[in-house]
């Protein structure tokens, strides 16, 4: 793929442009395999490999993360199709509109907080079923969606869509004739790779979450404050470079989304000043009462016969230890 963007590099009129792949669907037998999806499974890949690792570091059971990605990861890319379809749904519905298109996911359409909140609504059932409490899995989860998020930005630039306003500068993206002529500018045009800022911002903002976690040891859901903070602050900004159509283009002179970042950074912050008033430090505990590992060993121990409920010198040949054959069956 490399070989075939150095000539389109070398035709750009920009010194240096970033250029977008001619084609982002490559045919592997009667298999299209899409740019987009890789994008997104390879940042699920790495968000539950980090979440792993963390998770097992606070206390939890290796693969567990992974149990919790089978609820996660379907409800995610669910919320986060809903978000773009209630948000942009003269895409899909109206005259001349196809209303299947609103299931083909891979065409892209992916709005970040539905998939953020649903899948969120994913991790909290799956860790019911566990047994895990909600706050410390998703602190530990929370830098990996980072991480997963700054991947899934590539997408964009497979799909050649979401770039910014046009730009001369070294990093300019360079977009085909055709859709630069679909946004209103002329074939040449480059644009701001909103795509790129968002990817660069994502990993500092994961670093940042790294160091603060490990500084101050964060608990009680402030690795996600702390997460929605920091990302809402660059997504705003970043939001505002971008061109393109969204229904919600104009709500109080901002994008809709930038409204979004906005009301989101002022409830994270909120919540991360009250939390470290009302529970400093870092939960000890991150099982429900009765779930976790020792709770588990605990109740091996007690049906093989080793713990305390099976304890004490074995009786006559043929009673098992600590009963008598003559009790009554009340006394057992």
């Amino acid at each position: 793929m490399v070989a075939d963007l150095l000539p389109q590099l070398a035709a750009t009129g920009v010194p240096w442009s970033i250029p977008s792949p001619a084609d982002g669907t490559w045919d592997l037998g009667p298999v299209p395999i899409r740019g987009y999806a890789l994008s997104i499974i390879l940042g699920i890949v790495a968000a539950i490999w980090i979440g792993e690792r963390r998770w097992v570091a606070r206390g939890g059971r290796a693969g567990e993360i992974q149990d919790l990605a089978i609820w996660a990861v379907p409800f995610g890319l669910v919320g986060g199709r809903l978000y773009h379809v209630a948000t942009d749904s003269g895409l899909y519905f109206g005259e001349g509109r196809d209303p299947w298109a609103a299931l083909y996911i891979w065409n892209g359409g992916l709005g970040v907080w539905g998939a953020v909140a649903l899948g969120a609504v994913g991790v909290l059932i799956g860790a019911r079923v566990a047994g895990i409490r909600l706050l410390p899995v998703l602190d530990a989860m929370a830098p990996g969606v980072l991480v997963a998020q700054a991947l899934g930005r590539w997408g964009n630039w497979f799909n050649q869509e979401l770039f910014g306003g046009p730009t001369d500068l070294p990093w300019a993206l360079r977009v085909s004739d055709d859709v630069a002529a679909a946004a209103g500018y002329a074939p040449g045009t480059t644009f701001h790779p909103t795509f790129l800022y968002e990817f660069v911002w994502n990993l500092l903002v994961f670093a940042l979450v790294i160091w603060a976690d490990r500084r101050f040891r964060l608990g009680h859901g402030r690795v996600v404050a702390l997460y929605v903070m920091a990302y809402t602050a660059g997504r705003g900004w970043i939001e505002m470079l971008r061109i393109d159509d969204v229904e919600l283009s104009d709500v109080g002179g901002l994008r809709f989304n930038v409204w979004v970042s906005i009301v989101l950074f002022v409830l994270a912050l909120a919540y991360f000043v009250l939390s470290a008033r009302r529970h400093p430090g870092r939960e000890e505990e991150v099982y429900l009462d009765g779930r976790g590992p020792d709770a588990t060993a605990a109740a091996t121990s007690t049906d093989t016969g080793t713990g305390t409920g099976r304890s004490g010198p074995a009786g006559p040949a043929g009673e098992t230890p600590g009963t008598r054959v003559d009790d009554p069956p009340g006394a057992r």
